[in-house]
């Protein structure tokens, strides 16, 4: 099973970078990088210190429903190219994530979360897919449970 790491979709990224408001409908902070764990979440590489970054609310669904979870994340400020691909993204770094399996109507399916391994992230995403209930992965923080990006099916 072949798999990509999807990030915020750029349209949805342009409109916060323009100003427009996140999740919650307050407009993004503007803050700058420290350089030490800030991740954005579309060019999926690790925000430069002293680059401009956005902190806003982020709900990563297409529909208001109870599952439909929302959460803090990072942005590049400027303009910045979507990421993603076939190879673990850069801000993938922590030793362990929450993988969890979503339906086509966006909802968890039961049984698909957990936490894995970096190094086993890909194939353990990958094995989700064999349930033909889930139609994309989330990838959250273990820690946190901040959202990070989206696997689809190729």
């Amino acid at each position: 099973m072949r798999i990509r790491f999807t990030p915020i979709p750029t349209d949805t990224v342009r409109a916060y970078q323009a100003g427009g408001p996140d999740a919650n409908g307050q407009m993004p902070e503007r803050q700058v990088s420290d350089g030490d764990g800030n991740p954005c979440r579309h060019c999926l590489q690790m925000i430069p210190a002293g680059r401009a970054m956005l902190v806003l609310a982020h709900r990563p669904f297409p529909t208001l429903h109870p599952y439909a979870e929302l959460g803090p994340v990072f942005l590049c400020a400027d303009a910045c190219a979507a990421g993603g691909g076939a190879d673990v993204p850069e801000i993938l770094n922590s030793p362990s994530y929450i993988l969890r399996g979503y339906g086509d109507d966006g909802r968890i399916v039961y049984g698909s979360g957990a936490v894995v391994s970096l190094a086993d992230i890909s194939a353990a995403a990958a094995s989700r897919f064999s349930d033909s209930r889930i139609a994309y992965v989330h990838v959250r923080s273990a820690s946190n449970n901040c959202y990070h990006l989206r696997i689809d099916r190729v």
